[in-house]
């Protein structure tokens, strides 16, 4: 009987240690100065990101390096699960409703390629996030707001990767934007050269995307080539790396191996009756 606790312990030591080699983490990482911005776009409204509500349809692509990305190298299974961005709301005074859709992916380039001196946008797909959204513009006169995303799925990022986000705004009310002025509220991290954006009144990026013109990208098409990257968050998570000993003790907990109470190893076929231990319970076989 003494041997039967001692195998139930060690199998139950080496199951706690393939759970803790499991354990999921948070984290997050700032692209700028998410918490305390100071710069805000200075620029035209066509070379905005993430967006701009000066036009009823808008859609970005941003390349986050993984230079911008160290809190995230070195952990095991990173995945980004939310992304946030930050605006000032400076003088608007309309409601705003944009149907949104982010999609992420993994890439090795860390700029837009260039095909006969004309910048493109990358081909995108893998929807990760698809919601609507009501700014009242009022209601943040003057003040900071966080537009926050949660991802349906969080999204695999492997070790090295460079992460391309591509975010699309779509009004359903051609409309429905603002007036006046090109000013823009977004915060930027002055990061230069590492986004891209589209903007028409009457077309979303998705649609021009299927069109004859994309990828290129050009001022006359309504594109802006040498955006800066906004003040960005990225929460994420991540596992405890697994050590050599971990991989072991985990394999061995779900082995066809069975014990007897008195410590012997049998395979699992054509067990003698008796009690057993196999992967941590107790088996009865008659």
């Amino acid at each position: 009987m003494k041997k039967f606790y001692m195998i139930l312990a060690a199998v139950a030591a080496m199951a706690m240690s393939a759970q803790a080699a499991q354990e999921v983490k948070y984290g997050s990482l700032q692209v700028g100065d998410f918490e305390n911005p100071t710069e805000v776009y200075n620029t035209s409204y066509f070379s905005v990101a993430p967006t701009n509500f000066y036009v009823a349809h808008t859609g970005s692509q941003m390349i986050f390096t993984a230079n911008e990305l160290q809190e995230m190298q070195g952990k095991y299974e990173v995945k980004v699960n939310k992304i946030s961005f930050k605006f000032r709301n400076e003088d608007w005074y309309e409601d705003i409703t944009r149907d949104v859709v982010i999609y992420m992916q993994a890439i090795d380039e860390t700029a837009f390629p260039v095909v006969k001196d004309i910048k493109q946008f990358f081909t995108f797909d893998n929807p990760v996030a698809q919601t609507t959204v009501t700014y009242n513009m009022l209601e943040y006169y003057y003040e900071d707001v966080v537009m926050s995303f949660d991802l349906k799925e969080p999204f695999l990022l492997p070790a090295g990767k460079n992460l391309l986000v591509t975010i699309v705004f779509d009004a359903q009310d051609d409309d429905n934007c603002t007036y006046g002025t090109d000013a823009v509220p977004f915060y930027t991290s002055g990061v230069r050269h590492q986004a891209m954006t589209y903007t028409n009144n009457t077309e979303s990026f998705i649609d021009y995307a299927q069109g004859e013109f994309f990828p290129d990208a050009t001022a006359t098409l309504g594109c802006g080539t040498d955006v800066e990257l906004p003040v960005t968050l990225i929460d994420f998570t991540y596992k405890a790396r697994p050590t050599a000993v971990d991989e072991v003790q985990a394999a061995r907990v779900q082995d066809n191996v069975y014990y007897n109470l008195m410590g012997q190893k049998f395979s699992g076929d054509n067990l003698p009756a008796g009690i057993y231990i196999h992967n941590g319970e107790k088996v009865l076989v008659k």
